[in-house]
């Protein structure tokens, strides 16, 4: 069976190391929306031994964190589905009260017409921004 997040890099690499890679989605629906994709192929959380499932999370808490400051957004959903690939990975998602799908999901039903955004300048920032929350890497 083959897995999108083995085969491809999955957005715009922000940030690498040997756990796991941080990528921006190209979704101008949702500007810093991002992924944190560990490495390898593995299905659930509860596989990995306890410094692995630490220092995955060590990366979604500071892009959490970067995403926060560059964008402020109004909340910061994060979600670990794996329904449709089953390879650990974690979604950030910036969310502000005017997104097509706010106060819902974005896999939701839209709730009006949203505005696209370019994300053009976001990378730089947000890699700025994720590696003053992870210092030592």
């Amino acid at each position: 069976m083959r897995c999108e997040l083995c085969d491809a890099v999955g957005g715009e690499l922000l940030r690498q190391d040997g756990l796991c890679r941080v990528v921006l989605v190209a979704d101008a629906w949702y500007p810093g929306f991002c992924r944190v994709i560990l490495n390898r192929h593995v299905k659930e959380m509860s596989d990995l031994d306890e410094d692995e499932r630490s220092g995955l999370m060590r990366v979604v808490l500071a892009v959490e964190k970067g995403v926060r400051e560059v964008l402020r957004p109004d909340k910061v959903n994060l979600a670990s589905l794996g329904n449709m690939t089953p390879h650990i990975h974690w979604h950030v998602i910036p969310r502000f009260a005017d997104d097509r799908h706010f106060p819902n999901s974005i896999w939701g039903e839209a709730q009006r017409d949203g505005v696209a955004h370019t994300t053009d300048a976001i990378a730089a920032r947000l890699r700025q921004a994720i590696q003053v929350a992870l210092p030592d890497v």
